[in-house]
């Protein structure tokens, strides 16, 4: 290896990867706070500002069915690099969109594009650190990737104060362009095998992911606790800001809370790793997040104007969150080395698809009342923990 790569010890290793995977957290967070600005300047709707969250999310799914099978044959490094310029073409695009038409097709563009960061970011960590240190190095690269929604919104809110809109989405190109040079200049090649392009394989591929019923699983199980975060991130911005009256410039620290839970979470994960199986810290985190969900709703029926009592259960919501999906994408990677990037890739495929049908429905369902959306959070974690519960079960039958 050329000593200009980062060598797998490095702790700047686990800083570049946390850098990829947060290109997706930055583009969902980042704009959230302008979004009621963008309705007006746009002349739109509610729901097609929901629909703006879709289009990007509908991007980001799709084309992991593409990449995966792509990395695993090319390489992690050209994806990332071809990725990421196209995420970079779609932050421009968004920045110079006039009509909600142009801006979803940008945000889908951008989608596609923000999508190699974090789908190759944990391939090249399964690639680096093998099946039993991945849980551990997924971990610590969420904890540092948590940083992104805790600056983002707030870092939006600042600039929307002095700044149009527009400007959001160029700061995610520039960026995107510095990530493409530290990409190319620090991050070594790291697939072990190349595998085929041809149809029938990349088919069979997929058919050996999803006829395993414990990769099934632990997948729409982890994809349906990061959709319950998704529509409420998705509304946070008009319950918050046109509901209950949060201005703009503090909506940032309505997340404070959200993300400390995720780090706290991501770092009892870490801990925990090596002590406990993955599938257990898994089974905790889903039952913290349906906790968090019977407590939210129950606090907004008895204080409906109340900011805290949307705002503090959302912390034990996001703690569950950090301790599931670290070690749910060790699971799912850890009997699939050979095609570590299709497996990656499906993941984030069921991810982001449940993700982009949450937001969706929250925007219909959305009025004056902040209620639907915690509704269908409660209904998504409460089959989020039954399908861990099953993870939990299929472990112990193929490890009596």
């Amino acid at each position: 290896m050329s000593r200009r790569y980062l060598h797998h010890e490095s702790p700047w290793l686990l800083a570049l990867l946390a850098a990829m995977v947060a290109l997706g957290p930055l583009s969902v967070d980042m704009y959230i706070p302008a979004m009621p600005n963008m309705m007006v300047a746009l002349d739109t709707t509610i729901s097609s500002m929901h629909l703006t969250m879709s289009a990007y999310l509908t991007g980001f799914a799709v084309f992991h069915l593409v990449c995966g099978p792509l990395a695993d044959r090319y390489g992690r490094k050209p994806i990332l690099l071809l990725g990421t310029a196209v995420f970079v073409i779609g932050c421009l695009g968004c920045a110079v969109s006039t009509t909600i038409d142009q801006l979803l097709l940008f945000r889908l563009l951008q989608g596609i594009g923000a999508c190699v960061g974090p789908t190759l970011a944990r391939t090249v960590t399964r690639d680096v650190f093998g099946p039993t240190r991945a849980a551990r190095a997924l971990s610590l690269i969420a904890m540092l990737m948590a940083l992104a929604p805790a600056v983002a919104p707030t870092l939006g809110g600042i600039m929307l104060l002095v700044l149009p809109w527009n400007s959001i989405f160029v700061f995610l190109a520039v960026y995107g362009a510095v990530m493409i040079v530290l990409i190319q200049r620090l991050l070594a090649e790291s697939l072990p095998q190349r595998q085929s392009l041809h149809p029938l394989v990349i088919a069979r591929n997929y058919r050996e992911l999803v006829m395993d019923p414990f990769y099934l699983s632990v997948t729409v199980g982890s994809g349906l606790v990061y959709a319950g975060l998704i529509a409420y991130l998705s509304s946070s911005s008009f319950v918050y800001i046109e509901m209950l009256g949060v201005p703009v410039e503090y909506f940032g620290l309505v997340f404070l809370t959200a993300v400390a839970g995720y780090m706290i979470g991501s770092g009892i994960s870490a801990r925990l790793a090596g002590r406990f199986h993955s599938e257990q810290v898994m089974l905790l985190g889903s039952a913290l997040a349906l906790f968090a969900c019977v407590l939210i709703l129950s606090a907004a029926y008895i204080w409906p104007r109340s900011v805290l009592a949307l705002m503090l259960p959302m912390m034990f919501y996001s703690t569950g969150l950090g301790l599931v999906l670290p070690h749910a994408m060790a699971i799912a990677l850890r009997p699939f080395p050979h095609i570590a990037g299709t497996a990656s890739a499906l993941l984030g495929f069921v991810q982001m698809s449940l993700s982009a049908a949450a937001s969706a429905l929250s925007g219909i369902f959305l009025t004056d009342t902040p209620l639907p959306m915690l509704w269908a959070m409660l209904i998504i974690s409460l089959l989020a923990m039954v399908l861990a519960l099953r993870s939990h079960r299929l472990y112990h039958l193929s490890n009596p």
